[in-house]
């Protein structure tokens, strides 16, 4: 073969090299448009592929990896209901309507018939939400008996403190506008036309707009105590979503960002920055706070905490494994990649075991290092092995996901050494799903002053839901006695204090 010759076959190679990795990203992307986003694996279908060439290991890691079942899936699984005290059918707690229906016969001549049982079925009904006016009369008097004064004023009760002074809308309409807008996900202009033409009630949007602008005023330094709660403890998630809001004069939306942070077992807190560099998380985070941060690989992270002493970053595994899906998915280096799966498989799997023995941050921690970094460490030879021998391209997916979980190493072991620090940052990531879907409704923000009015009400309702509470129980109660409550009194009224006091005063009426 002439030096020409081979020059164009080695040319020819790696064209068609670059044409498999293009196809490649191009059909991962229009299965990330079109395709199923669930990660679910069945245990049988890595089983085909068996183990792969590791390094050598001790022998209490050799053993651990026999006993290991395959991986399934790092959702919990489906249970069997059967030995189970079997849920009603119709809610026990439900108001109910009797309606007594006595045969032809009976009617006709009761004292000729003795009752002796009875037949009942029942059926779930519903009745529609209804409007109705709230008329406040206060009778006006003046004085009759001596000493008269003809010029004396007549007397008045005094209005009670209202959100807005002659506004029209109640604490309970409003609740239940925001509610439908940032939980049930109905834009203003689905609600006008739902309030038109079932209820006969005319409620412009303008109204309704102000109606939500006046509640997230109002509720706003509630969201703020909950911020300051959130880091008096070393230990937050953190992650970032994108929305798009209108910017007057350029006839198009821009890109803003809604901050999230998530302590586990604890409230969650929105966030409305225009962008997304490392300084937004100056205004985010307070001043001198110290701890732990868990986050995505988003580099914003990174250098906020190596500007700032006593921050540690810990990582997320369920980002690693979704790197490693892709790979497997796309058939490319199967064996290697379902061997990862099975190891981070082995992972949830005993993180899942202690969430459902409600393990203390202890027992943890202790568990942590004596079973599961057996794992990371056969995982992080496993890494080093595919990157030294080079067998995946930088481009590739696999070598992608290698890159990866190296980068983030000293990330990923974070929660070895803390049993309060979560796996994966999987809870905070699913305090932003309400949005995404919100956001596919109302498509974007009216302006970039208005994103920290979605940013206070999401924190309020995502923060009730954490804690098993109706938000909009909670958004009512609180918008009625927001108005006679001083700043001091604000911390009493938190999602976290609020269900305090109402299981205490359930214990009280029991």
């Amino acid at each position: 073969m002439t030096e020409l010759e081979q020059s164009q076959a080695e040319r020819i190679e790696r064209l068609e090299e670059e044409n498999r990795l293009l196809r490649q990203k191009l059909d991962y992307v229009i299965r990330q448009l079109y395709g199923s986003k669930s990660e679910a694996l069945d245990a049988n279908q890595l089983e085909l592929f068996g183990e792969i060439d590791t390094p050598k290991k001790d022998e209490a890691s050799g053993a651990k990896d026999e006993a290991a079942e395959a991986l399934t899936r790092t959702e919990k699984p489906c249970r069997r209901r059967s030995g189970k005290e079997r849920k009603p059918r119709i809610p026990e707690n439900l108001p109910v309507e009797e309606t007594v229906l006595e045969p032809e016969p009976v009617k006709a001549c009761p004292e000729a018939w003795r009752r002796i049982g009875e037949e009942v079925s029942e059926e779930l009904d519903y009745e529609p939400g209804r409007f109705l006016c709230r008329r406040t009369i206060r009778p006006k008097y003046v004085r009759m008996a001596p000493p008269e004064d003809e010029e004396a004023a007549p007397i008045v009760a005094p209005l009670p403190d209202k959100l807005l002074e002659r506004g029209m809308l109640a604490p309970g309409l409003l609740a239940h506008i925001v509610i439908a807008k940032y939980t049930d996900h109905l834009p203003l202009y689905r609600q006008e036309q739902i309030y038109k033409q079932r209820h006969g009630v005319e409620l412009s949007r303008q109204t309704m707009a102000n109606g939500v602008r006046l509640v997230a005023e109002w509720l706003r330094p509630v969201v703020e105590a909950m911020g300051t709660e959130q880091f008096a403890d070393d230990y937050a998630q953190i992650d970032e979503t994108p929305i798009k809001y209108l910017a007057p004069g350029t006839g198009k939306t821009a890109l803003g960002y809604l901050w999230t942070v998530h302590r586990p077992g604890g409230d969650t807190v929105y966030h409305w920055q225009a962008g997304r560099g490392h300084e937004c998380l100056e205004s985010i985070i307070p001043h001198g706070f110290t701890g732990t941060i868990q986050c995505d690989a988003y580099g914003a992270y990174r250098t906020y905490a190596n500007k700032h002493e006593g921050i540690e970053l810990a990582g997320c595994w369920a980002h690693v494994r979704r790197k490693f899906y892709e790979a497997f998915e796309q058939g490319e280096a199967k064996t290697r990649a379902a061997w990862m799966l099975r190891q981070i498989g082995n992972l949830y799997r005993i993180e899942r075991r202690l969430r459902e023995s409600r393990a203390g941050p202890r027992l943890r921690e202790a568990v942590r290092r004596s079973e599961s970094r057996l794992i990371i460490e056969r995982i992080n030879r496993s890494l080093h092995l595919f990157e030294k021998s080079r067998i995946h391209l930088p481009q590739s997916l696999m070598g992608k996901a290698v890159a990866y979980a190296l980068g983030q190493w000293p990330m990923l072991t974070r929660f070895l050494d803390g049993g309060r620090i979560e796996i994966d940052n999987n809870l905070c990531e699913n305090a932003i799903r309400p949005t995404a879907v919100g956001k596919k409704n109302w498509l974007f923000i009216g302006d970039k002053d208005a994103g920290w009015r979605s940013a206070v009400i999401y924190s309020i309702v995502t923060s009730c839901r954490n804690r098993g509470i109706d938000p909009y129980e909670y958004i009512k109660d609180v918008l009625t006695r927001l108005p006679t409550m001083t700043n001091r009194q604000i911390p009493e009224i938190t999602p976290a204090a609020w269900a305090e006091a109402r299981k205490s005063n359930e214990r009280l009426a029991s």
